[in-house]
């Protein structure tokens, strides 16, 4: 199973993305490196890409539970190694989820597996950096 992305310089350090599903993003770089603060920077949509991959798990798991959830959000804070290449070396997943009569244990069960077997991204960024989670549910 492939999958395709294409990047295109559009100036300074501002570029186009386009996945294999025709779909785009920008992004661009710090001033320091000529960006003009347009877009996203390509290391925080890599952060983006791995909370977007564990939510799409966690909500996916959750529905099948039949979790009345109202609402999930990952926030990700995630340190970077002071030497090139200055890559992750520490993430912290925060997992918000907003509901009625929620069960912890299904909630964190899905979260477990989405961190130990399913997210793709997660386990990339397990190869430079140490991920950490959190739950927190809102009873609404």
């Amino acid at each position: 199973m492939s999958t395709t992305a294409r990047i295109a310089w559009v100036d300074g350090a501002l570029f186009v993305a386009e996945g294999g599903s025709g779909h785009t993003l920008t992004m661009d770089g710090a001033p320091d490196v000529g960006g003009r603060n347009l877009a996203s920077r390509p290391m925080e949509v890599m952060l983006m890409g791995m909370g977007g991959c564990t939510a799409i798990d966690v909500v996916s798991m959750l529905k099948k539970q039949r979790q009345d959830i109202e609402g999930v959000e990952v926030s990700l804070v995630a340190e970077r190694a002071d030497d090139h290449p200055k890559v992750f070396t520490e993430v912290k997943l925060v997992y918000t989820v907003r509901g009625r009569k929620l069960n912890r244990a299904l909630v964190e069960r899905a979260v477990s597996l989405s961190d130990e077997k399913y997210c793709s991204a997660t386990a990339m960024f397990k190869k430079s950096a140490a991920v950490t989670h959190e739950v927190v549910l809102v009873e609404v």
